[in-house]
């Protein structure tokens, strides 16, 4: 999985309560994404496995005129990648503004 800059917003999003779904147009608003960005994104992760998502059901006497949402949630393995990717991330980030944590020094060695 290639982490793009509103890959990774997403991820971060649907990580916040992985547990709970989560519906197109407040994926959009939470990760500041247009839906022509975010849709194609949601298909694919769906298409990988790492992601799957329901209609909402009509609700008995709903009137409100306002189509049913379709939810997306993590699968488990959607949350392992997810998580995977986004601690790559930071390592590479803090890497590249030299703030890669100090290593350790190699076991054995003679002081």
């Amino acid at each position: 999985m290639r982490l793009s800059a509103p890959l990774e917003r997403v991820l971060r999003v649907l990580l916040e309560d992985p547990a709970e779904p989560r519906y197109g147009y407040d994926l959009m608003k939470a990760a500041r994404l247009a839906s022509g960005t975010l849709y194609p994104m949601l298909a694919r992760l769906q298409h990988e496995g790492l992601l799957v998502s329901e209609w909402e059901q009509p609700h008995t006497g709903d009137h409100s005129g306002r189509p049913p949402r379709k939810y997306y949630r993590l699968t488990g393995e959607g949350i392992r990648v997810a998580r995977l990717e986004l601690a790559d991330s930071r390592f590479n980030a803090a890497r590249t503004e030299g703030t890669a944590p100090p290593r350790r020094p190699a076991t054995g060695g003679a002081w």
